[in-house]
């Protein structure tokens, strides 16, 4: 879809006049700018980009608009006078929105933002793409070698199990674990006994062989 196909909506709900958007309409981009959450249609058949202000919003734990997961599946998103340090911007590539234009940044490299935006190109850091493209490919290479019910496990392990099957797997016992974790013994056992259940391990045996064949996936699988 082109630019000139695409209305851009920019949720505004600061009292200042919407900058982005007076700079985009000056250069020929369909514009509309609104206050609040509930003047945006949730319609796929809509030709409608919405580049939402963090600024204004309010936020996740994230630092993304909490807005933005009733959006993404329906329509394209993007965020706008983003503060650098306090989003998350990995999350918010997979969370599906579009792209991010900081608060610090100059005006003409946001007008260029905003056109590969439109043009249905990402518009993210260079790192963070070249990041997310490693793991894609990483992720592809190991998941074609693991069974489908074994990446499914994977996938349900939370960083503090795959941390305490490391540690089991080294020898520790639950008083070590949780000295080493800073949590009592009792947690320790509850975490062990959610990764017998999620891994269908009987014992501390039949984990450790579990842990020996797929221990060096658990960074590439999540």
């Amino acid at each position: 879809m082109s630019s000139d196909t695409y209305e851009l909506v920019f949720l505004h709900q600061l009292s200042a006049p919407c900058h982005l958007a007076i700079l985009a309409d000056s250069i020929g981009l369909k514009t509309r700018t609104v206050k609040h959450v509930n003047e945006l249609a949730l319609d796929k058949k809509s030709n409608s980009f919405y580049m939402i202000a963090q600024q204004g919003a309010a936020l996740d734990s994230k630092g993304i608009p909490l807005v933005v997961s009733r959006l993404v599946n329906h329509v394209p998103v993007a965020l706008y006078q983003v503060d650098r340090d306090s989003v998350d911007q990995e999350l918010a590539l997979l969370l599906g929105v579009r792209g991010l234009l900081y608060a610090d940044q100059r005006m003409d490299l946001m007008l260029t933002g905003l056109r590969k935006m439109v043009a249905d190109e990402l518009w993210f850091d260079r790192p963070l793409i070249s990041k997310m493209f490693r793991q894609l490919v990483q992720k592809l290479a190991t998941n074609h070698d693991i069974p489908a019910d074994t990446v499914a496990i994977l996938q349900m392990l939370t960083n503090r199990e795959r941390t305490i099957i490391q540690l089991v797997s080294s020898g520790a016992r639950n008083k070590e674990i949780a000295h080493r974790l800073c949590i009592s013994e009792h947690t320790v056992k509850a975490h062990i006994s959610s990764i017998f259940r999620k891994t269908q391990s009987r014992n501390r045996v039949e984990l450790l062989r579990w842990a020996q064949t797929y221990q060096s996936h658990f960074e590439l699988v999540s």
